[in-house]
């Protein structure tokens, strides 16, 4: 039975704990001594209890974040009641700032605050160890700091044949972010950090050995250091199969040209860029100390939809501190007119250790007390707007981002100059009579649409009905549907098999 378990309460399945195999690939001596054991947040307490339970470990440490907090508090309470003996140790970024007064951090015996990679080690060799005075003197809350990256062993190896198969794979090649934005703790982590590039390449190269496809970069700045973006994007165009999926996060704003012949070589909707704008508001980017040339990022944009295949997710955060509706409205509609595929409409929240907080004053910021910590309302959008813009963003994605209603939403547009109102006009009416966000069935979604645009907006049925089965057509096997006089066609009905993925839809339009 291993000593050590690792653990954490992922999202979904599908996502698979990169902080856990740091962890384990650096605990040295220790590894032979220690297992991952990875759940979900929707899997019941006692069911995780009883499976760390069943590795009679001597000590557990626990990933905590954001999304998991609630339901690791709830694992922790049972186990310190059923072995008060065993020793927890936690660290994440939810636990690594504001750690005074939390629930989870009393259950626990040492909470390492940044990152763990090293110290999670030293900590264990402490506890494991034979020294009892050496075991006393461990304070409850050990600051890791910021490890050398030359030091740190790569996890790639510890994904296995499961995780290649089935999970998305997270890899980096830097860490830090040399921005200073007020609501990302990646502003905290200041300087940018690279991996030795060629030892890297070497970790890709083994993965894709294992016959790997998806590759999710959590770099910060992926396009920042301008010969490693290059290196990287060269060598995966060069070992290119089919099924290949690559995500990079991006400065939208830096984008030079030797990127750019590199991208454009890639086949459509194979690479997505996440392009982080949160504000078009230059007054609002002060305010968060946000630095972005905008007309850079705009042409960027348009080279990205015009020239490439990139599949482009752009972030928008609604409830900064200095913008209202109408102010996210025209930065919303701005950046439609520059076609991303995703635009994903974000509710600020309030991350501990993040510098925002100096706004709460003078802005009447006001959070929700429990994660996600999301804003309820501040002095320039109340509590009733905000709960229109969460309503927003939730049929957004349902509608735009899923890449269902590609043609439905340019019939949407057509019906006003501002894209962000016909939306809103949308959600509200689309709210006003289901009374609810979630458990929405995709034929509900089309009735809906359909509705909206003939009694609404005043589209003929024929035109609304024609121009939603366009989309509904598009994708195999779903099932029939009817609008006014229209019918899905039967091929459309009648294969059965997956739908193609978020991205595959967007291609297709």
């Amino acid at each position: 039975m291993p000593d050590i378990v690792l653990a954490t309460l992922n999202a979904k399945y599908i996502h698979s704990s990169f902080g856990l195999r740091y962890l384990l690939a650096n605990l040295g001596p220790l590894q032979q001594r220690a297992c991952i054991a990875e759940f979900q947040i929707n899997q019941a307490p006692l069911e995780i209890v009883e499976a760390v339970l069943a590795h009679e470990p001597r000590l557990v440490g626990f990933g905590v974040y954001i999304w998991n907090v609630v339901e690791t508090t709830a694992v922790l309470g049972m186990l310190r009641r059923l072995r008060p003996d065993i020793r927890i140790i936690l660290g994440g970024p939810e636990v690594s700032f504001e750690w005074e007064g939390q629930p989870i951090v009393a259950l626990a015996d040492h909470v390492i605050t940044g990152e763990a990679d090293l110290k999670f080690a030293e900590v264990c060799g402490v506890l494991l160890g034979e020294d009892a005075e050496a075991v006393a003197s461990l304070p409850k809350v050990i600051p890791a700091g910021l490890p050398s990256l030359e030091r740190v062993a790569l996890p790639y190896d510890l994904y296995t044949e499961s995780d290649l198969a089935h999970r998305i794979l997270y890899v980096e090649a830097s860490r830090g972010c040399p921005f200073t934005c007020e609501f990302c703790l990646s502003s905290l982590d200041v300087p940018v950090r690279a991996f030795a590039l060629d030892t890297f390449l070497q970790a890709m190269q083994g993965l894709l050995d294992r016959g790997a496809l998806t590759f999710k970069f959590v770099d910060r700045t992926f396009n920042l250091h301008l010969p490693t973006s290059t290196a990287i994007l060269r060598f995966f165009l060069e070992r290119w199969r089919e099924g290949m999926f690559l995500h990079f996060e991006m400065v939208p704003d830096r984008l030079p040209e030797q990127l750019r012949d590199l991208i454009r070589q890639f086949p459509p909707g194979a690479v997505q860029f996440e392009v982080g704008i949160q504000t078009f508001d230059e007054d609002t980017s002060k305010n968060i100390s946000r630095r972005q040339n905008l007309t850079r990022l705009e042409d960027n944009l348009h080279f990205l939809r015009e020239q490439t295949g990139i599949h482009v997710h752009a972030d928008l955060i609604v409830g900064l501190p200095g913008e209202d509706v109408a102010s996210f409205g025209r930065g919303f509609d701005r950046l439609v007119k520059m076609g991303p595929q995703e635009i994903q409409v974000g509710i600020l929240k309030r991350l501990r250790g993040t510098p925002i907080v100096r706004h709460d004053a003078e802005y009447g910021m006001k959070y929700a007390p429990t994660p996600p910590y999301e804003i309820l309302e501040n002095r320039d959008i109340p509590f009733a707007e905000m709960q229109r813009m969460r309503r927003f963003a939730r049929y957004w994605d349902l509608v735009a981002n899923s890449g269902n209603f590609s043609a439905t939403l340019g019939l949407l547009w057509q019906q006003g100059d501002s894209p962000f109102q016909c939306f809103l006009a949308f959600a509200d009416s689309l709210y006003a009579r289901l009374k609810r966000t979630h458990q929405i069935a995709l034929p509900v979604l089309a009735q809906e649409l359909f509705h909206h645009l003939t009694q609404v907006c005043g589209v003929p049925p024929d035109v609304a009905a024609a121009t939603l089965m366009q989309d509904w057509n598009r994708v195999p096997g779903r099932e029939s549907l009817r609008l006014g006089g229209a019918q899905s066609s039967d091929r459309a009905a009648g294969r059965h098999g997956t739908a193609s993925s978020r991205q595959a839809r967007h291609v297709t339009t």
